[in-house]
Parts: structure tokens; sequence; C-alpha cells
């Protein structure tokens, strides 16, 4: 893996030789970080914001395969994943901590890489790293991030405000990520089998990438700031659209509508899906790690998105007892189903 790069081993350092040898690159841009890195704790000052906060937790094997995920993108993927709960409750994110966990296989210029990615994504979103800690690790690398924002109070939209006769709208497109899952396992298992064969994965970037360096929708935050329209209900599509849509209705306690034409999937992700033998739409439903964000919006603002390119009016929201469900493309009604990542299942 790492056969073509000179390797120091992390003993020669230590654990905080390790922790200033990585964060010495690290800048702070944010006026609401008083103090980062270099004491006990850092220090924050959101004045009149509320203080959003969020978690993940990256496993070696369960959330990413080091056979086909280069470490820096690893490192921008794990803090994308992380802002994205803060946009998903329309909100800025402004700070990180990122604490890594290693087995003695990783040299120090695997771990460079990994914060080299995390940096990139940080510089790209105006985020501070402000924090995190280093430890061995027995079973393979171990990513956790905790991200920060701020919003103000009468702007944080949560999952439980979306409200009978909302629009029900997503950005951007899905199925890319779990799409461009599929053809990185393919090749894989295609090089286990003939190490002398190599990928092939020519013309399918934009899947590729969906999967190994998605984007985080801070523009999303933005233009709907820009546009005056308030979000009543918002989560970020993690683990599938379907499960989104009934996380956003059952915390709500409404139903939907979602119209299955209206599902906004990207030519690539529809011609290599089918190429897989899988059904487009099922992969948009269920596929997950697309981080678009999903939310609804009152009908008096649909004259103010219907323009917006990147913003798919899907569905609306209807009352509880109406149900949740798909009207396919042959006008069929089908229930919603939750059919996503399950984060126990192997």
């Amino acid at each position: 893996m790492f056969e073509n790069t000179d390797k120091t081993s992390l003993n020669e350092l230590g654990e905080f030789g390790l922790i200033q040898h990585l964060t010495q690159a690290v800048e702070l841009t944010q006026s609401s970080t008083i103090k980062g890195i270099g004491d006990d704790a850092a220090v924050l000052d959101f004045a009149n914001k509320k203080t959003l906060i969020s978690t993940d937790l990256l496993l070696e094997g369960i959330h990413f395969d080091l056979r086909y995920v280069p470490l820096k993108h690893l490192g921008y993927k794990a803090v994308q994943v992380n802002l994205s709960d803060i946009y998903a409750m329309n909100g800025i994110a402004s700070q990180i901590t990122f604490s890594i966990g290693l087995s003695s296989k990783f040299p120090l210029e695997a771990v460079e890489e990994i914060y080299e990615g995390a940096l990139i994504a940080c510089k790209k979103f105006g985020v501070d790293l402000i924090g995190g800690d280093t430890s061995a690790s027995a079973q393979g690398l171990v990513l956790s991030i905790t991200s920060i924002g701020y919003a103000d109070e009468d702007k944080v939209a949560y999952r439980s405000g979306a409200k009978e006769g909302d629009l029900l709208c997503v950005s951007g497109d899905l199925g890319g990520a779990y799409v461009g899952l599929q053809l990185l396992e393919r090749e894989k298992n295609i090089f286990l089998e003939n190490p002398n064969i190599q990928p092939d994965l020519e013309g399918k970037d934009y899947i590729v990438e969906r999967q190994l360096k998605p984007e985080a929708r801070k523009d999303v935050v933005e233009l709907l700031e820009h546009l005056g329209i308030k979000p009543n209900a918002m989560i970020d599509v993690s683990d599938g659209l379907a499960s989104e849509i009934l996380h956003l209705c059952n915390a709500s306690n409404v139903g939907c509508k979602l119209y299955e034409e209206k599902i906004p999937i990207d030519p690539m992700t529809y011609e290599t899906a089918r190429d897989f033998g899988l059904d487009p739409t099922v992969c948009a439903l269920s596929g997950g790690e697309d981080y678009e964000l999903l939310f609804t919006v009152p009908q008096s603002d649909y004259d103010k998105i219907k323009g917006q390119l990147d913003i798919s009016v899907i569905g609306y929201i209807t009352e509880q007892n109406a149900g949740k469900e798909m009207i396919s493309k042959s006008g069929h009604v089908h229930e919603i189903k939750a059919q996503g990542w399950n984060a126990f299942k192997r």
C-alpha cells in the first residue's frame, strides 16, 4: 500500500510529537474561535447564535475500504460527512475536532495524507480545526470527527417542522455515490482475482467522485438564505432518499407523496446502474452517501425555488393518515420503505 513511499514509524515521534507535527499547518480563520489547538480545551464564542454540534465515527472495514479509498480523499470525506449534518440544520459549520486511531501498519506519511485531505476540506469550507486526539488502534484505522456550527434561533431547521401542503425538495442528484461504490467494488474484486488487470474507471469520474469525494451542500444553505426561504424541515441524504423521507415524516407526524419521475438522477448514474442490472430509482431511494439536502418549504415559496437548476421539487407533504407513498412513472402507488444503510448489519 505504501511501497513507493519513504516510511517514518510513528514510534519515532510519539503521540505529542505526532500531534505537533500534524497540526503545525493549522490556521484559524473563524472569529468565533478564541482558542484552538494547544490547551486542554478549545474556547469558542458564538455570541447570540445557537450552537450546533454533530459527531461521526468512521471505521476501517465498515465505512471505508483502503484498497480503493485514497487516504487524502478519506480525510476530506470524513470532514464533509460531518459538516453535512450542520448544513442539514440550516446552519453554518465553523469548527471541527479530528481524532484518529491508528494501527502500527501506518507510517507517518500515511497519517499526513489523511490530515492533508482534512485540512483541504477545512480550508474550502472555512472551518477551523480546533482539536482532537490520537491513539493506537488494534482494529485498523478509526476516525472520529465532531463538527460545530451556528445559526440564528429562528433559522434552525429541524426534522420535525414539515407541514401539510409543504413542497418536498432535494438538492443535486441522487444514487451516484451508491453506483460509484458498486463500480469500485467490482474493480477491486477483479484486481484481487488478477492483480495484473488494472482498474477500468474511464469515463466514470463523476460517480466515482460522488463516492470518494462528496461535497457537503453549504452552498444550498447560502442559496436558500439568498432567496429568502426558511425551510420548515431539513435532513441530509446520508442513508438513502427513502430512509430520510421517513425520518422527516415521522419526526413531523405527516405523510407525503413522492413522484418517481421527479427524483433527480444523473445520466451517468442511470446508465451505469442499468449496466449493473440495478434499478436507478432503487439506487436513489436506498443507496445513500449522496449528502444532498432534503427539505420542505411552504407552497408560497414555489416561485422562488422553481427556477433553481440544482433544486428539484419531488413531491409534497400530506396529513399523517394519508401515508408515505411514491407514485411510480407508470402511475402505480407504492408505500415508501427504508432499505438504506444499517450501521449494525454486516
